[in-house]
């Protein structure tokens, strides 16, 4: 008998229970092996046959029908039954669909239809498992469907209004990974219950690594333990933990941590279609020069993250600036500094019909189950929609409501941690950045001071690999009557190290620089550079952030001065 049953399952069950629901959409990780515990053993199912077993192991008729491999059932007792109906139904209607089942979804489910609702008549019990379902039901607009998916579409919306099936033990499944690729008219029915099948946390992931390890133990030299296994694979599915397993039995290949945490990126990034990249970081917020208040704001966070005190940790963070003040490398280096992975969230975009949200949904429940993760949008004012997109039919608004509903979800708080970078902070839609989403505004800018250049140089001279300490290099760079970014100082070092490669020398020398300097044109675009520093300043959150100048001018003056620049 069965004593333990996964929580989608118990939530299945009370839903069923309820009596007023004849059809369930299960959506979300679906394609992954559920666990069952009978008389005190635990086992490992694929979905459809958990639903089969033990879900529905006592109904009469079991059937499952995917648009790929037509139908099937739960034993052949069900098929025989089934196929001595279709002889009748044959005769009745002049057709000969005995001699060959159909696959295609309008003929498929007309059959089933008249089968159930004589077996239902009968008073037999029965469900009907739809794999795929986003295949039989896609979402898009009435007139966008071909006569086939709206066929399908009105007799699904017919089953989960049918009297009959509400009133006789009939159960109607379909399963689907993404809810947004199905049809809406069907998600949003008020006789269908959504069944959301979540990512394995990690009281489940160590339950199954235990389990698994059991069955198939790791070769010798491996240093991973159920434990630090189930720490480690946040994100993963229990059939990825199981691959991971097995090839390492397998090719007597030893299970390392390092090979763990690699291997799992691998299989993450594939999970998400490409949508998700890790960001490696072998810096930490001591390499970002200057911005002092900027770097204090995210220690603080990295202490009450040590703390885990996720509850005084802001939502996300706007990080803003005009360009080559670095924004991307303070956001790598906080997650260099907390000790946590770090993604950049991709274009999720697709030309198709229904596939952007779907990929988005795939990205954000990889997120949820990833936590404590930080999660980097770059160009966010360009990649994250509006609410007031039109023209993309209502694409934009849909993925806006998306990321705004999960931004301001207070479960993550402090478990997804939200970066989004731009140039441009006036252009990033205000629901997303307001008090409750992305709460900090923190502004970079370019060095101001003497202090603040030669720290510039000092960081820029520690990642390039040039040499550090030399006076005469510092006194070239501060007599630079130009305003130069990072990026800048970045690229000169780099042309001066080319330099002194090219004479033959060990070391940079300020003749190198000097002529690095004589030699660069920073790309000229001052009125853009002005708007955008403007945007920053009247968009950051905290005072201690702003340059002295603008820390002391009248904000009325600045809101002016924005003005001129279109702000």
């Amino acid at each position: 008998m069965a004593t333990g049953m996964p929580a989608w399952a118990r939530d299945f069950s009370e839903k069923y229970y309820s009596r007023t629901l004849a059809m369930f959409i299960i959506s979300g990780n679906v394609h992954d092996i559920q666990p069952i515990t009978r008389d005190g053993k635990t086992d490992y199912l694929p979905l459809t046959k958990f639903l089969e077993q033990e879900m529905f192991g006592k109904r009469d008729i079991v059937i499952r029908y995917d648009r790929g491999g037509g139908l099937t059932f739960a034993n052949p007792d069900m098929q025989v039954d089934f196929r001595r109906a279709l002889d009748a139904y044959d005769s009745f209607h002049g057709t000969s669909f005995s001699k060959g089942l159909p696959r295609n979804p309008d003929s498929v489910l007309t059959i089933l239809e008249s089968f159930l609702r004589v077996r239902l008549m009968d008073g037999k019990k029965v469900a009907v498992i739809i794999d795929y379902a986003e295949s039989i039901v896609p979402q898009n607009s009435a007139g966008s469907l071909s006569a086939e998916d709206r066929n399908a579409l009105v007799i699904l919306k017919r089953w989960a209004q049918n009297p009959l099936f509400l009133k006789s033990d009939a159960t109607i499944v379909l399963i689907t990974e993404n809810l947004t690729e199905l049809n809406q008219s069907i998600v949003q029915n008020p006789g269908v219950a959504v069944v959301p099948v979540a990512l394995p946390d990690e009281g489940d992931r160590a339950e199954f690594a235990k389990w698994q390890l059991a069955i198939t133990p790791l070769p010798e030299g491996s240093d991973v333990t159920a434990e630090s296994f189930a720490s480690l694979s946040s994100g993963l599915r229990r059939m990825q933990m199981q691959f991971l397993i097995a090839h390492a039995n397998q090719n007597k290949q030893p299970l390392t941590m390092k090979f763990l945490s690699q291997r799992k990126k691998e299989l993450i990034e594939a999970d998400s279609g490409g949508l998700l990249e890790f960001v490696q970081s072998k810096y930490n917020l001591s390499f970002v020069a200057g911005n002092d208040a900027a770097k204090q704001k995210l220690r603080d966070a990295v202490t009450a993250l040590k703390m885990g005190r996720a509850d005084v940790l802001p939502m996300g963070y706007v990080i803003c600036g005009p360009v080559g003040t670095g924004k991307s490398f303070l956001t790598t280096c906080f997650a260099g500094e907390v000790g946590i992975p770090a993604v950049m969230l991709k274009n999720f975009r697709s030309m198709w019909q229904g596939q952007t949200e779907g990929n988005l949904e795939r990205v954000l429940t990889l997120l949820k189950a990833m936590s404590p993760i930080a999660v980097i949008v770059d160009e966010a004012d360009a990649q994250l929609g509006d609410r007031d997109n039109s023209g993309d039919s209502g694409v934009g608004n849909r993925v806006f409501a998306q990321i705004a509903q999960f931004m301001g979800n207070t479960e993550n708080r402090g478990k997804v941690i939200w970066f989004l970078l731009t140039c441009r902070p006036d252009l990033l839609p205000v629901d997303l950045k307001r008090q409750g989403r992305a709460e900090e505004h923190i502004a970079l800018f370019y060095p101001d001071t003497d202090e603040e250049r030669l720290a510039m140089l000092r960081a820029m001279q520690k990642k390039t690999g040039t040499a550090e300490g030399s006076e005469e290099i510092e006194k070239v760079f501060l007599s630079q009557p130009r305003q130069l970014s990072g990026a800048d100082i970045e690229a000169i070092l780099v042309r001066s190290k080319m330099r002194s490669v090219l004479r033959g020398g060990d070391k940079v020398e300020a003749q190198d620089v000097t002529a690095a300097l004589e030699d660069f044109i920073p790309p000229a675009y001052p009125e853009e550079i002005d708007t955008q520093i403007l945007a920053a300043v009247l968009e950051c959150t905290s005072k201690s952030l702003l340059p002295k100048k603008y820390r002391e001018m009248d904000r009325a003056e600045i809101a002016r001065q924005a003005a001129l620049h279109g702000l």
